[in-house]
């Protein structure tokens, strides 16, 4: 029994929240991948790219504290757990031969990522339309924030 009341429908909370949780591990592996990245970029370009990364791990990081408190509110519990994250987020593994990540390569991985998570944003926003206009307009404002990170990390791919 969850102690905030939700306003939605059982089938709608359902949805929606399970809408949310997905948006939650995506960010929240997002942002791992961004930093792992991060740490471990060499290369011509290391500055602008490490420079880069960091915006992409502050957005996820904002954006997943918003998802999780918007989950709260009407009754969800969210879970960024690190066995939660890594058992569903669609993110996937950073495959690296020895640790360091060459810039074209850090660029590519970030691409990779945030396509993954982009596209599970857009299907959770038509999945919450009808039954959480609210909780669409957060999947929105974050998909929105993240489709920028896409375009700037496909420049540099270019």
């Amino acid at each position: 029994m969850s102690v905030v009341k939700s306003p939605l429908s059982d089938a709608d909370l359902k949805t929606v929240g399970s809408a949310l949780q997905g948006a939650l591990v995506d960010l929240v592996d997002l942002a791992l991948v961004a930093k792992q990245v991060h740490w471990n970029v060499v290369g011509p370009r290391f500055r602008s790219i490490h420079l880069q990364l960091d915006e992409v791990v502050l957005t996820a990081r904002q954006h997943s504290d918003i998802v999780a408190e918007r989950a709260s509110a009407i009754g969800v519990n969210p879970d960024g757990r690190a066995a939660t994250v890594a058992s569903t987020s669609a993110v996937g593994a950073v495959e690296v031969a020895n640790g360091w990540i060459k810039d074209k390569d850090a660029v590519a991985i970030l691409v990779q990522a945030l396509d993954a998570v982009i596209v599970g944003m857009r299907e959770r926003i038509q999945e919450t339309g009808d039954p959480d206009p609210v909780s669409q307009d957060v999947l929105i404002g974050l998909t929105a924030d993240l489709e920028k990170h896409a375009w700037m990390f496909q420049a540099e791919s270019a």
